[in-house]
C-alpha cells in the first residue's frame, strides 16, 4: 500500500498469500513433472548416462546438418532416453531390464544408421578408420541386473529343393532347437540376385514376420511394420508386402508406420542370420505377389494373339503353393527368426 497500491487490492492478496504459498509449489511441481523426470539410485542413474551418451553422439551428428536421417535420429533418440527415463522413474534396473536393453539397442541402432552419413559428410577431414567396428559390434555394455542373454542355438544347413516351378529355395541355416515364432510370414519380392555363375535368379523372399524385430533392421519401422503385419492373421498366413500396402490405403498409410523400403533392405541383408526361404518365381507368379489382393494381371499371348487376365485367384494359388512348400519345411522344424530379438509393440485396449 505504501506504493500507491489499492486497499481492495492489496488487502485480499494478503490474506490470499498463506494459501498461495501452501498449495501454488505444489501445483508447479505436478506442471514440472509432466515435462521433466527424475531417476534416482546409482545404478539407474549409470544406466540412464549410459544412454544419454549415444543420445549426445546422435544429437552431435544432427547439430547443424540439414539431413533428414540425422535430425530424424536425434528425434528418435530423445524419445527413447526419456522412455528409459520414465522406466527407471517406475521400476529398478532389474524388473526393466528387458525393456532397458530393447531401448538401448535401438539407439545402437540410430548411430550405427548415421555413422555412414558422418563418414561421407567429414570425408574431406581423411579416411575413415577401416579397422573401426561399428556401433552394432560394439559390445552394449553392462547389462543391468536380471537381464538373461540367450545364445544361439547350434545350427546345421539344410539345402532345400522346391516342388514348384521356377521357385528356387536357398540353402537354408536352421537351429538345431529353433525359437517358436508366431506363425506368420512376410513375402516381398525384390532386385533379382544370383547365388553363382549360371544359377536361377532368386526375386522374391519369404521370413518369419518376427524378423522385423532384429535389432539390425532398421527401427522402430521394423517393430511398427511387424505390429501391423500380425493384427488379425491366422496361423501360418503368408501375408505379401503388397497385401499390407493395399491395407494401409494402398500405401498412403506406410508414412505412418515405417520406412518400408528400408526395411526390406535390411532384412535381405539378414536372411543368413535367421531362416529365410527365398524363391525364383516365375515372371507371372512374381507379377501377381507385387499386386494387391484384388488387382489384375495382363499377359500377352503371342500365339493367340490375346491378352490373357490373371486376378485374385491365381494370385491365390499362387500363395497355396508356397504354403505348401513352406508346410513342409515348418513340419520339421519351425523358422527361426533370429536372435536378440526386441520386444513387439505393446497393444492398447
Amino acid at each position: 500500500m505504501s506504493y500507491s497500491v489499492p486497499v481492495d487490492a492489496a488487502l485480499p492478496g494478503m490474506l490470499l498469500a498463506p494459501i498461495l504459498a501452501e498449495h501454488l509449489p505444489r501445483q508447479l511441481d505436478a506442471r514440472a513433472r509432466e515435462h521433466v523426470r527424475s531417476v534416482e539410485g546409482d545404478g539407474a542413474c549409470r544406466y540412464l548416462q549410459r544412454l544419454a551418451a549415444l543420445h549426445t553422439f546422435l544429437v552431435q551428428a544432427a547439430a547443424g546438418s540439414d539431413r533428414y536421417e540425422l535430425r530424424r535420429a536425434a528425434e528418435i533418440g530423445q524419445h527413447l532416453l526419456w522412455d528409459a527415463a520414465g522406466l527407471l522413474q517406475t521400476q529398478d534396473t532389474r524388473s526393466g531390464s528387458a525393456d532397458l536393453i530393447a531401448r538401448e539397442r535401438l539407439m545402437v541402432q540410430l548411430a550405427d544408421q548415421i555413422t555412414p552419413s558422418l563418414n561421407r559428410t567429414h570425408a574431406e577431414d581423411g579416411p575413415a578408420d577401416a579397422d573401426q567396428p561399428g556401433w552394432h559390434e560394439r559390445p552394449l555394455g553392462p547389462y543391468p541386473p536380471g537381464f538373461e542373454q540367450t545364445a544361439r542355438p547350434a545350427s546345421r544347413r539344410t539345402p532345400g529343393t522346391s516342388p514348384l516351378k521356377g521357385f528356387h529355395p536357398m540353402p537354408q541355416t536352421q537351429p538345431d532347437h529353433a525359437v517358436r515364432a508366431a506363425d506368420v510370414y512376410l513375402l516381398f519380392a525384390h532386385e533379382p540376385y544370383y547365388l553363382g555363375p549360371g544359377a536361377q535368379e532368386i526375386n522374391t523372399t519369404l521370413v518369419a514376420a518376427a524378423s522385423l524385430l532384429h535389432p539390425r533392421v532398421r527401427q522402430p519401422d521394423g517393430a511398427q511394420i511387424h505390429d501391423r503385419l500380425t493384427q488379425g492373421r491366422h496361423p501360418g498366413e503368408i501375408v505379401p508386402l503388397a497385401t499390407l500396402t493395399h491395407e494401409l490405403g494402398g500405401g498412403a498409410d506406410w508414412p505412418t508406420v515405417g520406412d518400408w523400403e528400408s526395411v526390406i533392405l535390411d532384412l535381405l541383408q539378414r536372411v543368413r542370420e535367421c531362416d529365410a526361404l527365398s524363391l525364383g518365381l516365375p515372371e507371372i507368379a512374381r507379377a501377381l505377389i507385387c499386386a494387391g489382393p484384388h488387382s489384375h494381371v495382363r499377359a500377352f499371348d503371342a500365339a493367340a494373339d490375346e491378352f490373357i487376365a490373371y486376378g485374385p485367384a491365381e494370385r491365390a494359388a499362387v500363395l497355396a503353393e508356397v504354403v505348401m512348400f513352406l508346410a513342409c519345411l515348418v513340419a520339421e522344424q519351425e523358422f527361426w527368426p533370429g536372435e536378440g530379438l526386441l520386444a513387439p509393440l505393446c497393444r492398447r485396449a
